[in-house]
């Protein structure tokens, strides 16, 4: 009863934090990361998205008809060098736009995005997928990126994201539908750091299939991970990385199964998998890897794996609980290697230029964590890193708040307005009374912190939703 107190003591700061950010992306006035490296990261995939060649496409021929230039047969991702990388520039533009609603770059990325997920571009997209012999292509890397792109614009507060968001359906239930028939068919996981690997992609389609609330999906998703890779131990760091990879598998792995394991169980999972991991909090045992020709359109890959190592670091310390004591080492471990791959992004070399923008954007903006407690007040915040992450448990209830229903399950609400994903046990609660000022949480039965968090992220959820009512 305390916790729940302070928490309603916490409310009204929360409330007005959140009703500056509906777009749940962040804002110019809480900026996840300097306004200047985000225009030159726009301006990577601004300068890609439309530019056709050079271009490597994975194309299986039919017949002579299929012998076409890209933007006759992928129009909306034709540019970015290759499919997947256009998509996820795609991806970067909107992130950007959200985040910087205001900023110079903003009005070129929405006429770019505006230009390019037309419904008839999309249309043909689908065709293009569809076709015979496709059931591979870009499985499940730029599928899991695809869907990303629609969890992006989906939370986009704005009208045009909006209308773009309709437009890419159709293409976006496309791609669900082929992994959603591939995974159970997969009986073994793909280990490499490059395309193929499917604990990154698991990733991106968990954080989709929960945005998303689809259900039946998520339990695919979590239960093939925990197939791959919860009896996984010993896994050997020191065979990575492999001279063109831009994902580590262990680590990919490890990151992908905080979002599926209970805090404590993570844990000791993690003790058993990676047992380097310093308790030090030295950053020795993984150092970022050097690129010796950026030019290389293969080799500079590993510039992508600096990247992805410190967005993967800082997953797998976001998955401990708060007492860990190989955090520092994580964290230190994440600062080297994030620093290194910021370095990296030139775009000096259009090999890495065309892709390594929306490395650095998912890095700095914590797309695959969200920035802790980010819209806290600073003792709130204090607490809750004190507190670390509530228990797991799959099954909700659903809430009420003037007669108007919200599943008080969504994920999506708790990644993106308290910027940590909580799981919680079973409570329940009553509308709120407007005569206390929405302030007043009643008769909710709790066994943590978690239960009163999460009546909160619904009725600010709400509020968002109905901005009249702020």
């Amino acid at each position: 009863m305390v916790i729940l107190l302070l928490v309603a003591g916490w409310f009204p700061c929360l409330l007005a934090a959140s009703s500056g950010d509906q777009s749940s992306g962040g804002s110019s006035k809480q900026s996840l990361f300097d306004a200047r490296a985000a225009e030159r990261f726009a301006n990577l995939a601004l300068a890609c998205v439309n530019k056709e060649y050079p271009n490597k496409i994975s194309h299986t021929l039919n017949s002579d008809a299929d012998v076409l230039p890209p933007r006759k047969l992928t129009p909306a991702f034709y540019g970015c060098y290759d499919w997947h990388s256009s998509v996820h520039g795609h991806w970067l533009l909107v992130r950007l736009a959200r985040t910087y609603p205001e900023a110079a770059f903003t009005p070129k990325a929405r006429e770019a995005l505006k230009r390019s997920l037309t419904a008839e571009n999309i249309a043909q997209e689908v065709v293009y997928l569809k076709a015979a012999g496709r059931a591979s292509f870009e499985r499940p890397y730029g599928l899991a990126w695809l869907l990303q792109l629609g969890q992006e614009l989906r939370e986009w507060n704005d009208p045009l994201g909006h209308e773009l968001s309709a437009n890419l359906q159709p293409l976006e239930i496309a791609a669900g539908d082929r992994l959603k028939t591939w995974l159970p068919k997969l009986s073994y996981p793909i280990r490499s750091g490059e395309h193929s690997q499917t604990a990154f992609a698991l990733g991106l389609m968990i954080d989709y299939a929960r945005a998303t609330q689809q259900h039946d999906f998520l339990q695919l998703l979590s239960e093939k991970a925990r197939q791959f890779y919860v009896r996984d131990h010993t896994c050997p760091m020191a065979y990575e990385p492999s001279g063109e990879d831009f994902l580590s598998p262990c680590l990919a792995e490890a990151d992908v199964m905080r979002r599926v394991l209970p805090s404590s169980e993570y844990a000791g999972w993690l003790r058993s998998f990676l047992a380097q991991i310093p308790a030090d909090g030295s950053s020795d045992w993984l150092k970022p890897e050097v690129v010796t020709d950026p030019s290389d359109p293969r080799l500079a890959h590993l510039d992508g794996l600096n990247l992805s190592r410190a967005w993967m670091l800082e997953g797998i310390a976001s998955g401990l609980p708060a007492s860990d004591p190989r955090l520092a080492s994580l964290q230190a471990t994440a600062a080297a290697h994030r620093n290194s791959g910021l370095a990296s992004v030139t775009g000096e070399h259009y090999e890495g230029g065309h892709w390594l923008g929306s490395f650095a954007v998912y890095l700095v903006t914590r797309r695959g964590i969200g920035e802790p407690y980010r819209h806290w007040s600073p003792e709130a915040a204090s607490f809750m890193e004190k507190a670390g992450p509530a228990e797991v448990s799959e099954r909700q209830p659903r809430a009420s708040v003037f007669d108007v229903e919200i599943d008080a399950s969504s994920s999506a609400v708790l990644q993106h307005l308290f910027s940590v994903e909580f799981h919680f046990k079973v409570g329940y609660t009553r509308p709120l009374d407007a005569a206390h000022g929405f302030r007043r949480f009643d008769d909710c039965i709790f066994s943590g912190f978690g239960e009163a968090v999460l009546g909160y992220a619904n009725y600010i959820n709400h509020f968002l939703s109905h901005s009249s009512l702020l």
